[in-house]
């Protein structure tokens, strides 16, 4: 059972990222700014093998992060208690100091879509998230971030901001959150808002993890631009410079480098770990 009482784990305020095993033999001999890790919870809920036997020896050097993508915490379907217990297994073998999952929905009956949906933010999806967010915190017996989404459209029928609608979660539910900067980079661009003011209005002092990384740009319809989180490119300047922004607000915060897909060669991902780390030292010496 969660106590909201007991203090969260809590990630070293420094750099980490996206553990790729093509990565495994470099970040061992050469981690550089690297001090801490985040894997997808669904890829290591097998019962052992190479990636457990890999992850046990790279728990040994960094923190962890366990990063959930398949529980669907946003969907009107009861959470799939099979999926749920099998990440209690996971989080109970790997005493993560993290844990964190997305404020969307992906699944739709008994179906699982390989996306993750964005959310009206009603009165009612609130009461429902909030259950879900319980559900899963009671399971796993410790606290949850839930990340901030990339939006493509607002939803009209929408009472509540995305910043209330997190506050408001965090309030019912002792969750914190994972702040990605680059999803708020995405979403104040589709939707023609400041992300300067997303970032005032969020509420910092719940944030666990703060995110970048890189996405894909396109155009609608109309020829204005539309940004694709992709987790597939290098960090752009403008998400550098909103990381920046932020930490002069929320402090010192663990800072994740994602790169999912095209995943490059590690002097690539090591620079962009480096530079997130002069990023971060701005402000511990602020």
């Amino acid at each position: 059972m969660f106590d909201q009482s007991s203090p969260a784990a809590r990630l070293p305020n420094a750099i980490g990222i996206g553990y790729k095993p093509q990565h495994f033999t470099d970040l061992l001999e050469a981690p550089g700014a690297v001090k801490w890790i985040e894997v997808h919870a669904e890829n290591y809920m097998g019962d052992g093998g190479r990636p457990h036997a890999q992850l046990r020896a790279l728990a040994e050097r960094f923190a962890l992060s366990v990063h959930g993508v398949g529980l669907s915490i946003g969907g009107e379907s009861p959470l799939d208690t099979d999926h749920l217990n099998r990440l209690r297994t996971l989080l109970d073998r790997t005493n993560p100091a993290s844990f964190s999952e997305h404020l969307a929905w992906s699944t739709h009956g008994a179906e699982f879509l390989n996306d993750l949906l964005p959310l009206p933010y009603t009165g009612a999806t609130l009461t429902r998230v909030a259950d879900h967010i319980s559900q899963v915190q009671d399971t796993i017996g410790r606290q949850m971030l839930l990340e901030n989404p990339s939006s493509y459209l607002a939803f009209a029928e929408s009472t509540y901001s995305e910043t209330d609608f997190l506050r408001c979660l965090v309030h019912k539910t002792g969750c914190g959150l994972l702040l990605d900067v680059n999803n708020v980079f995405v979403s104040a661009t589709n939707l023609k808002l400041s992300p300067q003011a997303y970032i005032d209005a969020y509420p910092l002092d719940a944030v666990g993890e703060i995110h970048v990384g890189g996405h894909d740009e396109d155009h609608d319809d109309h020829g204005a631009p539309l940004l694709i989180d992709s987790h597939g490119a290098p960090v752009v300047d403008p998400v550098w410079a909103l990381l920046d922004y932020t930490l002069v607000r929320s402090g010192p915060k663990p800072v994740l480098v994602e790169w999912d897909t095209d995943v490059p060669e590690w002097t690539i991902l090591r620079a962009e770990a480096d530079r997130a780390a002069f990023a971060l030292s701005k402000a511990l010496v602020s």
